[in-house]
């Protein structure tokens, strides 16, 4: 059974860095990604890599802030973020897709197990 349990949202300050992780149970994946949705808001893309970190994307927004990684022995997913901004409060939830693809996905409907969110505060 597929378990994706995210950690470390917290309320941080403006130009802040936080660390989120999310452990990644019951096998290995194509690929990863992490979302996130701010209160009223469409869930959108923030980062995606293949399981292998061969190809990794960014949404613009992030790039250059944020690094998409994966613990290989603790089968562990993360993301760092730094600078963070107000605007990126919001939760944000692990993805994995099953499927082993040169490149990584960035649809939401591409992914097949979703971890339960953690919440991301950025105050001005």
């Amino acid at each position: 059974q597929v378990q994706l349990v995210e950690s470390g949202g917290r309320l941080v300050q403006t130009g802040d860095s936080l660390r989120l992780s999310c452990e990644a149970s019951g096998r290995t994946f194509g690929s990863f990604a992490w979302f996130r949705q701010a209160s009223g808001k469409e869930r959108e893309f923030v980062a995606a890599s293949t399981w292998r970190l061969s190809t990794r994307y960014y949404a613009d927004s992030v790039k250059g802030r944020f690094t998409i990684s994966r613990d290989n022995v603790k089968n562990t997913l993360s993301l760092q973020m730094n600078s963070l901004k107000p605007e990126e409060t919001g939760v944000y939830y692990c993805a994995v897709a099953v499927a082993t693809t040169r490149l990584p996905p960035r649809g939401q409907d591409q992914f097949d197990y979703w971890g339960q969110g953690t919440q991301v505060t950025v105050s001005s």
